[in-house]
């Protein structure tokens, strides 16, 4: 457990003060830079994960007790990807890029406490940072837990960290120690108007577009543009589901809402290929993997094509007019004469019986389009259970999500399997090596056994969505 120093201590009054308790050997004191990273939506942080760059050092710490888990050299960049950190972490960030959230300057010094016998027996190491309170952390020699068990009745009265060092760096910038979730996590009064509580929702979705924007634009990594491109949809999905309680104008918002949505989505189904090329390599036969590698080389120069024209696109005075005029839009209109429970309820019943009616007209003869239509009903009825899930009890929500989502699960690997199939016969003429166009079409064909597989299972995710059961219950919650 790292201790703080006395207030006000540097290294030579922390040092004079344990001097006066144990026999210390001084090492020499070496000063830099230390440099936190985290992803921007602070998947270290939530993980109990520290990481620090000292010199050419890059050191994975457990936040809690300060343990060092790992060390690595830090490779010279202001990004770093799973490739470039401990394994520890490849799952924890997945394809979110590490970058700085805060540096500071730091003096620090190992302090050797030895016993009679002239033996090292516990290492400390003092820091102190310029604009934050200096640390002590005590290290055990193997075989001295006796000696250690000193050492800190020496430090009993020195205040115990109870705020990690990079979460008050972080703090110091401005900026969440957690990072900048792109979750809702809403809390609605279910007798307010349903346009202040509309409001609500849009500028909490508005604030995720605005802080993901900056990052698109730096393609810093692929989660900002999928997590703007979220907010934008469920932007859409709540002016459509409550356009009756807003004048004509909101036409216009869903216009141009509709449009940033249509001008990043080649942008992102490229960067989807690109993260799921290895496993599309993995799935051939080992012969033929190396023969894929060309696609990528023509994915990459669509995706830096698509990069272009989203950034002009977001770039734009005509976008950044709409983001700003929107909030303004939306949050002086005249009060609306039903609660947001009143109306919430009447949307998400409707929608329900809407995919009912959809879904039970579904038979093997239907064609694709139908069961894509039910897809996008569903998105509407997952965000409307998302908007408003604070407004009814969680043993209603929580199982009525979990139902919707097994039966969007279905639905969605059906459409992703034909998309990458169409992708990559798309693709194909670009592709000038006959071997690489053999491997992509073993793709391709199992694109469509996958899709016909899924279609199968339809029926069954459907009658569990669909069941007396579940109606029953949206009847009696929703009206």
């Amino acid at each position: 457990m790292p201790y703080l120093l006395p207030e006000g201590a540097d290294l030579a009054g922390a040092r004079a003060t344990l001097d006066e308790h144990l026999d210390l050997h001084p090492g020499r004191v070496r000063t830099g830079t230390t440099t936190f990273y985290d992803t921007f939506d602070g998947r270290l942080h939530d993980a109990g994960f520290t990481l620090r760059r000292d010199q050419r050092t890059l050191t994975l710490s457990d936040r809690a007790t300060g343990e060092t888990l790992a060390e690595a050299p830090a490779p010279n960049a202001s990004r770093l990807f799973a490739a470039d950190v401990p394994e520890l972490l490849h799952d924890v960030i997945e394809m979110r890029a590490l970058t700085p959230v805060a540096k500071v300057q730091t003096r620090a010094q190992t302090l050797a406490v030895r016993n009679e016998d002239g033996k090292i027996v516990v290492r400390l190491t003092v820091e102190t940072h310029e604009g934050l309170r200096g640390r002590l952390t005590a290290t055990p020699v193997r075989g001295y837990d006796r000696e250690l068990e000193r050492v800190l009745a020496v430090l009993q009265d020195w205040p115990e960290e109870t705020t990690p060092l990079v979460d008050e760096a972080v703090a110091a910038t401005g900026a969440p120690a957690g990072g900048h979730s792109a979750k809702l996590d809403l809390t609605l009064d279910p007798d307010t108007p349903a346009n202040e509580a509309a409001a609500i929702v849009f500028a909490r979705l508005h604030r995720i577009i605005e802080e993901n924007l900056p990052g698109t634009l730096e393609d810093i990594d692929t989660e900002y543009l999928h997590d703007l491109r979220v907010a934008v949809r469920r932007t859409r999905s709540l002016q459509r589901q409550f356009k009756s309680i807003y004048p004509p104008r909101l036409q216009h918002f869903r216009d141009e809402f509709k449009r940033i949505q249509r001008e990043t989505g080649d942008l992102r189904d490229l960067d989807v290929y690109l993260l799921d090329f290895p496993a599309l390599r993995a799935s051939l036969p080992e012969p033929m993997r190396p023969d894929l590698d060309p696609l990528r080389g023509v994915v990459e120069t669509r995706r830096a094509q698509a990069l272009l024209r989203t950034r002009r696109a977001l770039r734009s005075t005509r976008t950044q007019d709409a983001l700003a005029e929107w909030l303004p839009f939306v949050t002086t209109i005249p009060t609306a004469d039903e609660t947001v429970h009143e109306l919430a309820s009447v949307r998400i019943a409707k929608v329900y019986r809407k995919m009912v009616k959809m879904g039970t007209a579904i038979d093997d003869a239907s064609p694709a389009t139908d069961l894509h239509e039910l897809r996008k009903a569903g998105k509407e009825l997952r965000y409307l259970l998302e908007f408003f899930a604070s407004l009814y009890p969680a043993a209603v929500i929580k199982p009525f999500v979990k139902t919707l989502k097994g039966l969007q699960d279905q639905l969605g690997r059906f459409q992703d399997r034909e998309v990458q199939a169409t992708t990559l016969r798309e693709l194909a003429p670009s592709v000038k090596h006959p071997a690489t166009v053999m491997a992509m079409g073993v793709l391709v064909d199992r694109f469509i056994k996958e899709e016909a597989l899924a279609r199968t299972e339809f029926a069954d995710r459907f009658t569990v969505f669909a069941s007396k059961q579940q109606r029953t219950v949206v009847k009696e919650h929703f009206g």
